[in-house]
């Protein structure tokens, strides 16, 4: 085994710009063998930049990178990786094939091999792909596309095949944002017994519960530079203040006024057959969190009242008046608006621009005598850019020039642009820094007054950051609901594990 502790990757005055965009400034960074370093930073910051350039992505401008004393200049991924540095980007679709199997992609790498066998059979594709399911203790359908699995299910796909290749750096940008506790567990498990084996790790996250469990020293990049160090123990105030340039505190929330009439009214709703039925009222000005395990039926829930899926059993009005809604399209128009949690494939249209993926839903609003108004457009966009502090030079940069924080922001302003009476938000904080966490929860409440707020979120301390209200949900039934104030998370945490019974939350 390798020494622990020693560098293993030496970058000095690395540099990259895109047009007037100065990603990555003057930075250098050690990587040592044995250790995790998580490198932290504000959406924008150059975190997933300066790991591009690591590993292959994209060149640098200036500046060196050596690996073990020697100079490299990485023109592709698969040099990167060659030279041992794994990489499983935060955009999940950057590590996967949709249109391949699961088993294809678990043995991506193997099929791709220059050096590799000219034809593979399906029987050792399979039983390659089976042996690195086994790395983290999967059992996913291997005959499935990528296509059709969840968020989560892509991730762990993306982690096991990195996995697989006994790196010499393994990089991990935001490698929980879909997992359970459970898969998160499992994946700490081995990163740290790949630190006791020497490998290196750059671990890439803002849940603060995962740096401290893991991390041995902390990097901070704020606006493409680093700007400080923090070793064991850490200290997370200075590692915020150095994130995003000032203290954050807690900041002022307005509750919701009691008593506010319901607009949401939900009776008998079944999801599955199997399931028990609940009711649920859903208040104006009020924001309601959803939390449970990942696969406790959250989202189905969600995509029930969008239109892209159909209980078993059970009514849903608004106002008083039926919710039909078999379409996203006919969810729109009865004032149902919803933003998805894997932004990449639901929400985003990756050739627009940032103004463009704000408008799409409501050209209509902008136009006259069918020709769209590109000054109303850009009136309306550009305000959601500024209210939502989103970082972009213009509106009319392509939406994949933004950081994945400012990319959610992006999602967000879309549907804050036309009032509704329900807007539903699937994980809106997945890859989202504190400072921007609370930009958004500061809007939400801002705009909560005339319409319900529903938040999906498996983060208790995102849910308690932005909630009037917090429900359980546990196999596809809502079993709980606590009020904000007075809660108690040892209560909430045994509900979540708990069984429930036909119940009404109003």
């Amino acid at each position: 085994m390798t020494e622990p502790g020693r560098e293993v990757i030496r970058i000095r005055g690395l540099n990259k710009r895109f047009g007037s965009t100065h990603a990555v400034i003057d930075v250098d960074l050690d990587i040592r063998r044995g250790e995790v370093l998580a490198l932290m930073g504000a959406n924008g910051a150059g975190k997933s930049t300066l790991i591009k350039i690591l590993c292959g992505v994209h060149p640098a401008d200036s500046g060196t990178v050596e690996i073990d004393g020697e100079a490299v200049d990485f023109r592709s991924p698969l040099e990167a990786c060659a030279a041992g540095i794994h990489t499983v980007h935060q955009i999940i679709n950057d590590g996967v094939v949709q249109q391949l199997t699961v088993a294809e992609n678990l043995a991506l790498d193997e099929i791709c091999r220059p050096d590799g066998p000219l034809l593979l059979s399906r029987a050792a594709i399979t039983a390659r792909a089976r042996d690195i399911q086994a790395i983290l203790g999967l059992d996913l359908p291997l005959g499935k596309a990528m296509s059709e699995l969840g968020q989560a299910e892509r991730q762990l796909v993306a982690i096991a095949r990195a996995l697989s290749h006994d790196p010499k750096v393994l990089i991990l940008d935001e490698p929980t944002s879909s997992l359970s506790e459970a898969e998160a567990a499992r994946l700490f498990a081995l990163i740290e017994d790949l630190r006791a084996r020497g490998v290196a790790i750059v671990y890439i996250s803002h849940r603060m519960s995962d740096i401290r469990r893991l991390a041995d020293r902390a990097v901070v990049m704020r606006d493409g530079r680093t700007r400080a160090e923090f070793v064991r123990p850490l200290d997370f105030d200075g590692i915020v203040h150095a994130m995003v340039g000032h203290r954050v505190g807690e900041g002022s929330r307005e509750r919701m006024v009691a008593g506010g009439r319901p607009v949401v009214e939900i009776r008998d709703f079944a999801l599955t057959p199997t399931s028990v039925p609940f009711d649920l009222d859903l208040r104006e000005g009020e924001v309601v969190v959803l939390t449970g395990l990942i696969g406790a039926g959250k989202t189905e829930f969600a995509d029930c009242l969008f239109g892209t899926a159909a209980p078993h059993a059970g009514t849903v009005t608004i106002d008083g008046k039926p919710l039909r809604a078999a379409s996203p399209r006919e969810a729109i128009a009865q004032g149902v608006f919803m933003a998805h949690e894997d932004r990449g494939n639901s929400s985003l249209v990756a050739e627009f621009s940032v103004l463009h993926n704000m408008t799409l839903p409501f050209l209509r609003y902008f136009s006259r005598l069918s020709l769209v108004s590109p000054d109303d457009e850009r009136r309306a966009a550009g305000g959601q850019v500024t209210d939502l502090a989103i970082k972009c030079p213009s509106v009319d940069v392509p939406i994949g020039s933004l950081s994945g924080g400012n990319q959610q922001k992006v999602v967000l302003g879309r549907w804050l642009i036309r009032p509704c009476r329900l807007l539903i938000l699937d994980e809106p904080f997945q890859g989202v820094d504190i400072g921007a966490r609370q930009d958004i929860g500061r809007r939400l409440r801002d705009t909560a007054a005339g319409r319900a707020t529903l938040v999906i979120c498996a983060d208790l301390e995102e849910a308690t950051e932005i909630a009037d209200r917090i429900l359980v949900m546990r196999d596809f039934s809502v079993v709980g609901g606590h009020p904000i104030d007075g809660l108690s998370l040892d209560a909430l945490v045994a509900e979540i594990s708990g069984a429930g019974t036909h119940a009404t939350f109003a």
